[in-house]
């Protein structure tokens, strides 16, 4: 393999498989539920557990494929995915699932930081951005797709045989992974910069920057995690309830890129940043007050418009030689912020009765990441 889109198209898929894996605990909720017993606040820990290990391997994860190569360090982290996901399949107790679900996350965490480089690598000084705001897409691509198929797939097999199809996923990208890619030519890949951490205001607009995009992806996990659970609230069947859910995300593959060129055409990315946060904030409220169809496909038009700006502010705090690391501390933040809003939502839902307490909390989420941004538009001048 030496095309550099043809390596995307293998990164794409195995984050694909990933995003898929997460989803299966938010579209299949309510049959787990079922099976083991367990309420909302048990829903959401679980479903928290799977971006836990973030925390300890984001930080790292860098130097670990540093060490042992990157491809070699992806078809491990898919391979723990897998194992985590035949715990899940044939565990019948809840404390099983919990293991499988912290082995397929702790796989998850390693190819989500180690791919991002990776695409750099291959795509460095050109359509850098095209790249990685196609893989970037991976993510709520593989949701949306869980979100559509899983509670098809339960209801024609039963919940085993959509927990294995999330698992077939994970194998498919293994072998793509060991069969397929190849790493790029070594004028490409260049070799590691030695990294320092940053410093001063790079040090804060970088942690800001990191809760910024957690608390984003914070609220946006409220509709892939809750949606089902709020319009089955309402009266919708659950396979109705994922399939208007996953409208969402997939009206965010093309909401998504749309932000970051709409930013870049006009010179303002932080002015499409700070309105995309408001409109996707607004969506929540009116799903709050009438959910609809249409104010789903209105959701997923507004909730990606800021990704592509977030994902931009990292390289405008950050200089060359402090970037590995600074990368590190971004997606540390992501991944606390990602463990914690699920979890806490659950509960939240659980005391109140209602899977609408994830969506208040979502607007909450929202206002905060825009009071972030305004934030690091007035503390550095690098920024806007």
């Amino acid at each position: 393999m030496t095309s550099p889109w043809a390596a995307l198209a293998v990164l794409f898929t195995a984050r694909l498989a990933m995003a898929f894996q997460y989803q299966v605990v938010g579209s299949l909720g309510p049959m787990l539920m079922e099976r083991h017993g367990t309420d909302l606040a048990d829903l959401g820990i679980l479903i928290s557990l799977y971006l836990l290990p973030g925390l300890v391997f984001a930080l790292p994860g860098g130097g670990i494929a540093q060490r042992l190569g990157d491809r070699r360090v992806v078809a491990g982290g898919l391979v723990v995915m897998v194992l985590g996901g035949l715990i899940m399949w044939q565990g019948q107790s809840w404390s099983l699932q919990i293991l499988g679900r912290l082995l397929a996350g702790t796989g998850g965490v390693l190819l989500n930081v180690i791919m991002t480089k990776m695409v750099a690598d291959w795509f460095a000084g050109r359509n850098l951005a095209t790249a990685m705001g196609i893989f970037v897409n991976s993510w709520p691509a593989g949701i949306a797709l869980a979100l559509l198929a899983l509670p098809l797939i339960a209801q024609a097999g039963g919940l085993n045989t959509a927990l294995a199809t999330s698992m077939a996923f994970c194998i498919g990208g293994l072998v793509l992974m060991t069969v397929v890619y190849r790493d790029p030519p070594a004028p490409l890949a260049g070799s590691a910069p030695t990294g320092c951490w940053p410093r001063n205001g790079a040090l804060t607009g970088i942690v800001i920057a990191g809760c910024v995009w957690g608390l984003y992806n914070g609220a946006l996990a409220m509709v892939f995690a809750f949606g089902p659970a709020l319009l089955v609230e309402r009266g919708a069947a659950l396979t109705e309830a994922s399939g208007t859910s996953s409208l969402v995300l997939w009206l965010a593959v093309l909401s998504v890129p749309a932000g970051g060129l709409i930013g870049d055409r006009i010179g303002r990315p932080n002015a499409v940043l700070l309105v995309g946060l408001a409109g996707f904030a607004a969506t929540f409220a009116l799903a709050l007050a009438a959910p609809s169809l249409p104010v789903f496909i209105l959701m997923g038009l507004a909730c990606g418009l800021p990704a592509g700006p977030i994902m931009a502010l990292p390289g405008r705090v950050l200089q060359p030689e402090s970037r590995a690391l600074g990368m590190g501390i971004f997606f540390t933040l992501y991944y606390f912020w990602m463990a914690v809003m699920p979890a806490l939502s659950g509960a939240l839902s659980e005391q109140v009765g209602s899977a609408a307490a994830a969506f208040w909390l979502g607007i909450l989420l929202l206002a905060l990441a825009a009071l972030g941004t305004l934030g690091l538009m007035r503390s550095s001048a690098r920024i806007e």
